[in-house]
């Protein structure tokens, strides 16, 4: 199949076009903000983690290095998921409020 020009599609497929286009920078953004929020809540969860497991003897008893790295990235992939879905879900709606796409005056 020989690839077109953007002047050869529809209206409807250009729409679409940009609906999916608009959908993958949702999802970039979403998933940008996730990846910080992970790293932060790896830091924020393996200094402690990683002190008590040193320092309090219950901790140093029973949390061999599998436990602790088990709640550090429990912790940073709840952090990326939330985050991102979060973000995804608020720029959607922010967008759903901005009235009429282009799109839907055809």
């Amino acid at each position: 199949m020989a690839a077109r020009n953007v002047a050869e599609y529809s209206s409807i497929e250009r729409c679409n076009l940009a609906s999916l286009d608009q959908k993958l920078a949702l999802a970039k953004q979403g998933a940008m903000a996730g990846a910080k929020a992970a790293v932060v809540a790896t830091i924020a969860t393996a200094i402690p983690t990683m002190a008590s497991a040193r320092m309090v003897p219950w901790a140093k008893a029973n949390l061999n290095p599998t436990a602790q790295a088990l709640i550090v990235s429990t912790a940073a992939g709840l952090a990326y998921f939330i985050v991102a879905d979060k973000t995804v879900l608020a720029t959607a709606r922010r967008n759903s409020f901005n009235g009429a796409s282009l799109c839907d005056k055809h």
